[in-house]
């Protein structure tokens, strides 16, 4: 019986031993896990901050060719007599700056004179009494407004139309007399 217990208790020793080296081999893996997850978040943060310092350089790029026809333009003008070859430098660089910005996928708002003011995408801040259009019809464009693949990034600047004060009373009375 003595046999028994000690052979019983040398086997739990085992035992023991063999799970506390597994225990730190555990704990070893988990801290190996725990410095590479570190590394890994990092290397991410550095990669987001790059990301976010050099994500616009291809259209930078593009903008700075811009820049450079117009200071060409500039510099024609200044040296030509005709008012004509500045007006068509500017022209083409605002063409190349167009086909730049629809590149990046921005596309200007339509034109919206004469429809209803459309409030995702216009902002009016002014209005003129019109008896002859019916209430937020556009009546000018005062700012071109843009999209960007698909989300209003500057809404366009109106000017709306809005019924006369006189005009709006009697059109009133004549709902109320229509209703009764």
């Amino acid at each position: 019986m003595v046999d028994e217990q000690e052979s019983q208790s040398v086997n739990f020793e085992e035992r023991l031993d063999c799970e506390k080296r597994r225990s730190e081999d555990y704990l070893t893996r988990l801290k190996y896990l725990q410095a590479d997850f570190e590394n890994f978040k990092k290397r991410n943060d550095r990669e987001a901050e790059q990301i976010r310092c050099y994500g616009n350089e291809r259209l930078v790029i593009q903008l700075l060719d811009v820049v450079d026809e117009l200071e060409l333009a500039i510099k024609n003008g200044e040296i030509s007599t005709s008012p004509e070859s500045l007006i068509e430098g500017v022209e083409l660089t605002l063409k190349k700056l167009r086909k730049v910005l629809e590149q990046e996928g921005v596309t200007e708002i339509g034109t919206p004179e004469g429809k209803v003011l459309d409030p995702t995408c216009h902002n009016a801040i002014a209005a003129e009494e019109r008896d002859d259009l019916a209430d937020s019809t556009v009546i000018e464009v005062i700012r071109k407004g843009y999209v960007m693949k698909g989300k209003v990034i500057r809404p366009t600047i109106v000017k709306v139309a809005v019924k006369s004060k006189n005009n709006q009373k009697l059109s009133n009375q004549t709902e109320k007399k229509n209703n009764e």
